[in-house]
């Protein structure tokens, strides 16, 4: 099992759905109360449990399961984690609740959206909602021991979208709304499914700048130093995409035609290309930039071209 020590009282379990190593991270914040942020999907819920053997976690002690959103990647594996854990609340937006409490609807759009992907990731079991926790923008989780995490709302990658601040170390937690780090080339990918809403993921990567992290503990997948840097660098990307496939909408572009001027225009995109390429990535692939692409698409057909 991967493990990997991020502070004193914090730790990063590498989940490898499908054994693909380097792409979902789980966290595991023990104070006097013990606390996971991102369960992961339900693929990879044996992965994190063998994860907090190693650390000698018991499942008893965990207080707390926090979920950025209910994305398969990043929730999924909640209700199968709660089996597990007895004395856990499960935190998360209270839009994403009635989707976990009845997940079939979440888990037909993810299969019509994710295709093979959310075979990955596998269907989510039901959630009962006297398990869960609605998060509030600003809410104070104290785990004791000077550790205390702060919940952020941070809408726009979706509508039910929260991130978590830890206080002690300045980590910040951000889920989604800050991209996708390839660790091992130092560089944010952009994610960007087809219900975003660029203005409310703009104000939220603006929100999340004024905490002054010290590090990002991303979802997908691990930590980067210069937080502050890379949410500002990640905003410009933003703008930098939309820019350029707006463009191709009022040329009249096929979307694969506007695909690859966004792998020219952004070296980062382009360098990931080729690594997840020839890694032959099952999930990081072409057919991830072109959904990525058309959530830009479907937000500019929904709201305008400007």
């Amino acid at each position: 099992m991967s493990i990997r020590k991020v502070n004193d009282y914090i730790y990063m379990i590498d989940l490898k759905p499908a054994n693909v190593e380097g792409f979902i991270s789980s966290y595991i914040v023990l104070g006097k109360e013990k606390a996971i942020i991102e369960t992961g999907p339900i693929s990879t819920v044996n992965n994190l449990l063998e994860g907090l053997k190693d650390l000698n976690v018991n499942f008893e002690d965990i207080a707390y399961l926090m979920v950025s959103h209910i994305h398969l990647d990043h929730g999924g594996g909640a209700g199968k984690l709660l089996q597990h854990m007895p004395n856990a609340k499960l935190i998360v937006h209270p839009r994403g609740i009635p989707h976990l409490i009845n997940p079939e609807k979440l888990w037909s759009q993810a299969k019509q959206v994710l295709g093979k992907i959310a075979e990955i990731y596998g269907e989510p079991l039901p959630v009962s909602e006297s398990r869960m926790m609605a998060a509030k923008d600003n809410m104070q989780i104290d785990l004791g021991g000077g550790v205390e995490i702060q919940v952020i709302e941070t809408l726009g990658h979706a509508s039910h979208h929260v991130s978590y601040y830890d206080k002690k170390s300045g980590a910040l937690f951000p889920g989604d709304t800050a991209g996708i780090y390839v660790e091992k080339l130092d560089v944010v990918l952009p994610t960007t499914p087809p219900l975003l809403f660029l203005p409310k993921i703009f104000e939220s990567l603006d929100k999340l700048v004024t905490f002054n992290p010290k590090i990002l503990c991303y979802t997908h997948f691990g930590v980067a130093r210069d937080a502050v840097k890379k949410l500002e660098a990640y905003k410009k990307q933003l703008k930098l995409w939309a820019s350029v496939i707006q463009e191709g909408l009022k040329n009249g572009e096929k979307i694969e035609a506007i695909a690859q001027r966004v792998v020219e225009c952004d070296s980062a995109v382009k360098a990931a290309m080729e690594y997840f390429g020839n890694m032959n990535h099952p999930i990081m692939n072409f057919e991830m930039l072109m959904r990525d692409i058309q959530g830009f698409i479907a937000y500019f057909e929904k709201y305008g071209l400007g």
